[in-house]
């Protein structure tokens, strides 16, 4: 099969000819349809987050069912299908208590197995990782569930408890940031939204972000956040920035929840907390991977009723040949306006 292909980290994306998955027992292949081009794919091309070499990328994705093992019990050929970046192994106590994002034997596509730049895409333990689409959920949508909008819910929803009337702090519109923004709204929340690319403040007020502040001066953020509504119940870095941390939890308002999802790298992933503030406001500090396939039904509901729309976040549609530029364009991030979708059959 056709698959875009990197050898070194750095070294220009190509596209190959690769070996087929080959599906196990308990495994099925899916037939791409739809490839979000995500900012993770690009942190593992860079190296900041080691993967085997060579490897294909890609991890949010939507496509059918073209093959099943013989183990496999719930997925059946011809379905459109999804499923979470993080497969959980199925079998394990955290995967049987509905927690496999957090399965420590868990595989990833595009991370430690073959990923969805491809024609195919091998996903293991199916009846634990596999999520079925809705006819009202499109495959290019769907294909933006997988990472940015799924691990937004988990986030702001799950983790953050964000609910009707309630105010999230968005630090860094990018692909989870933007995402939060519709989830909240989706939920009935309100949002102030904070990036440096004037851009990006935009697309959030688009989306229905209330107040987007520019973040290149984080120290009036906090102050603007808490006058403007009294401080936000839930904070949230899309980024991975000590700084932003600090402003996040600055930012809230007694018994607010920080929410982590931004991966924190160099001296950054050994982020000073304000703990003091954390105790005199009983603020909680929360850390969130992902989102089982267990808990899609919610989010998959928002979709079918027109209540969050993934598609609003969609820019293009690309071959697998412009796959790679895709990839190597999130060098600069503000230059990108919406997720790119790889289709190989295009």
């Amino acid at each position: 099969m056709r698959a875009v292909v990197y050898d070194e980290y750095g070294a220009a994306p190509r596209v190959a000819e690769v070996p087929d998955p080959v599906c196990g027992p308990g495994d099925v292949v899916v037939e791409v349809h739809a490839s979000g081009v995500c900012r993770s794919d690009w942190h593992a091309w860079r190296g900041h987050d080691p993967v085997p070499l060579p490897q294909v990328p890609g991890h949010e994705w939507a496509g059918v069912v073209v093959e099943t093992g013989a183990a496999v019990r719930r997925v059946r050929v011809g379905e459109r299908v999804t499923a979470p970046f993080v497969c959980g192994c199925g079998v394990c106590a955290l995967c049987r208590a509905g927690d496999a994002q957090v399965c420590e034997d868990q595989q990833q596509p595009g991370f430690t197995m073959p990923g969805s730049y491809a024609e195919r895409v091998l996903v293991p333990a199916a009846d634990t990782n596999v999520v079925a689409l809705p006819d009202e959920v499109t495959t290019s949508s769907a294909a933006a569930l997988g990472c940015r909008i799924a691990t937004a819910h988990r986030a702001v929803v799950a983790h953050g408890g964000l609910g009707e009337g309630q105010w999230l702090l968005v630090l860094g519109c990018g692909g989870v940031g933007l995402s939060a923004v519709l989830v909240a709204r989706a939920v009935g929340a309100h949002v102030v939204a904070v990036d440096v690319s004037a851009a990006a403040r935009e697309r959030a007020l688009e989306l229905g972000a209330d107040l987007a502040l520019d973040g290149t001066d984080l120290a009036a953020v906090a102050a603007r956040v808490r006058d403007h509504c009294g401080g936000a119940h839930v904070g949230l870095d899309a980024v991975g920035s000590a700084a932003l941390v600090r402003t996040s939890l600055h930012s809230l308002r007694p018994r607010g929840r920080h929410v982590q999802v931004g991966l924190l790298l160099g001296d950054d992933a050994a982020a000073s907390v304000p703990m003091d503030l954390v105790v005199a406001r009983e603020l909680a500090v929360l850390g969130s991977h992902g989102m089982p396939a267990v808990d899609y039904p919610a989010l998959l509901d928002l979709v079918a009723t027109g209540r969050l729309d993934p598609a609003a976040l969609v820019g293009r549609v690309v071959g697998l040949e412009a796959a790679g530029p895709a990839l190597a364009a999130m060098d600069e991030p503000a230059a990108q306006a919406g997720i790119t979708v790889v289709d190989p059959r295009v």
